[in-house]
């Protein structure tokens, strides 16, 4: 699972569906932090879902619950990125809150008044929910299909891979770990992150092989031994990353929405 906004949309989804229980929900979001809060970005909202106020509610994840179940709507995951912010409602505390995170959670009928969930970490046991109040979801951004996210996913990698092999580099002096033990140490702590039952083969298909480029993408950030010898050259090899970026976040999403989106 690749954040707690994705945990909480395809988990909830799934409950909702009548496909999973509550329990399992809650251990899903375990995963990511042992305790959840809950709190409300103003005190309306806090009146409105019987939330404390001021400060937040322990019983994060049953809250959460409680609200999804009264509200009874579209879940939608939100992966913001600098110079991409589709799907969000423009000029809204949520979508700040959403961007400076990374994720986020809308909750609510396109065009309609609805709520948006941004988590923080808070400690290493801890996990904070704000719940922030919408006054018109935005309208979904016409992701790809899942089938159309898949074979971007495969075509990108494709592609990257002959174009980064194509560029000229030079050694940067310092010494590499190993690449593959990193690569399978990242792989692991994803797989601790339970998927429901109910996905589909090619949800879990999508899911893994998007898991699996964000890894190799992570790794060689933050363990290159070689850099491009120009920066014209770094330019073209940041856009190529940031294109693999964007097809990874595309698939995660549409995993996520193929779900959550209720007719």
């Amino acid at each position: 699972m690749s954040s707690p906004s994705a945990t909480l949309t395809v988990w909830a989804a799934s409950w909702l569906a009548g496909d999973t229980a509550p329990d399992d929900v809650i251990d899903a979001l375990a995963e990511w932090a042992p305790m959840h809060l809950l709190g409300a970005a103003d005190q309306q909202t806090a009146e409105r879902h019987e939330l404390d106020w001021p400060g937040v509610t322990a019983s994060g994840v049953s809250a959460l619950l409680r609200i999804l179940r009264t509200e009874n709507t579209d879940i939608r995951l939100v992966l913001p990125t600098a110079g991409d912010v589709r799907g969000l409602p423009v000029g809204t505390d949520f979508a700040r809150a959403a961007i400076s995170a990374g994720e986020g959670v809308q909750i609510g009928t396109t065009g309609e008044p609805g709520m948006g969930l941004v988590p923080v970490v808070e400690g290493p046991d801890v996990m904070r929910w704000t719940l922030y109040p919408i006054p018109a979801v935005a309208a979904h951004p016409g992701q790809c299909s899942l089938r159309e996210a898949e074979y971007a996913l495969r075509q990108a990698v494709r592609e990257a891979a002959d174009a980064l092999g194509s560029l000229q580099t030079v050694a940067t002096g310092t010494r590499g770990s190993d690449a593959r033990a990193l690569i399978a140490e990242a792989m692991q702590a994803q797989a601790r992150h339970r998927w429901p039952a109910a996905l589909s083969p090619r949800h879990l298909q999508v899911l893994d092989t998007a898991d699996n480029v964000a890894a190799i993408l992570d790794v060689a950030a933050a363990a290159a031994t070689h850099r491009p010898p120009t920066a014209a050259a770094e330019y073209s090899r940041e856009e190529l990353l940031r294109r693999l970026w964007d097809v990874v976040r595309a698939a995660r999403i549409a995993s996520a929405d193929s779900m959550s989106i209720r007719a």
